[in-house]
């Protein structure tokens, strides 16, 4: 969906701490954000659309430019170029990452409290299989079903597998994350191996995008 800034006014001098949501869409976009980075002492990525490009960045892998016109035509007036979707963290730096599609409030406000302390970024780095041997969920994998826990990083306490649905890697690749390994899993349990990257595209394909 093409959707622009819902108001864009005189950006101020100087920010204590700017919260970014979304992906960049458009050349506008990149510039708004380098802007805010030289005027804001904190920038928090918040969202898997800011932090990993999330849905929108699935753009980047296919013919963008075709299927945008396919779409919209040519009759929409686009702000400062057309720009594949990428996230946040591809543009600039961000001190704080607040992931997840939707995000947890109660990690946000614990990261803007971090924040405002002056603490250091503290997201959750296992993977998510290590929560679900804790919440004794029953493993998907182990069904024959595709699954991303053992893949992605954790801090939503496993909510969607909690409630009997897969983890679809909302909050991105966990830096513990043994990507050759998941595959053999995914092929051990009588799964495609290449399965397991697409599924996990979806909210991830720009995870390795840098600007």
């Amino acid at each position: 969906m093409y959707w622009q800034l819902t108001s864009s006014g005189h950006l101020p001098d100087e920010y204590d701490v700017a919260v970014i949501e979304g992906a960049a869409t458009t050349g506008e976009h990149i510039e708004t954000l380098r802007k805010v980075r030289e005027t804001a002492a904190v920038v928090i990525a918040l969202g898997t659309c800011a932090v990993t490009g999330g849905i929108p960045a699935l753009a980047g892998t296919l013919d963008y430019d075709a299927r945008y016109g396919v779409v919209y035509g040519d009759g929409i007036a686009v702000a400062r170029g057309r720009q594949v979707p990428v996230p946040v963290t591809s543009v600039i730096a961000v001190d704080y990452q607040v992931p997840g599609c939707p995000i947890d409030p109660a990690e946000f406000v614990k990261v803007l409290s971090r924040a405002l302390m002056g603490l250091k970024d503290a997201i959750p780095v296992d993977p998510m299989c290590a929560i679900c041997k804790t919440e004794e969920n029953i493993c998907f994998l182990d069904q024959g079903k595709a699954c991303l826990g053992l893949v992605t990083r954790t801090g939503c306490g496993a909510k969607c597998v909690s409630l009997s649905r897969p983890c679809t890697g909302c909050r991105g690749l966990s830096p513990e994350a043994n990507l050759p390994a998941a595959r053999r899993v995914y092929a051990d349990k009588g799964l495609d191996p290449a399965e397991l990257d697409r599924l996990f595209d979806l909210y991830n394909a720009a995870r390795e995008v840098v600007l």
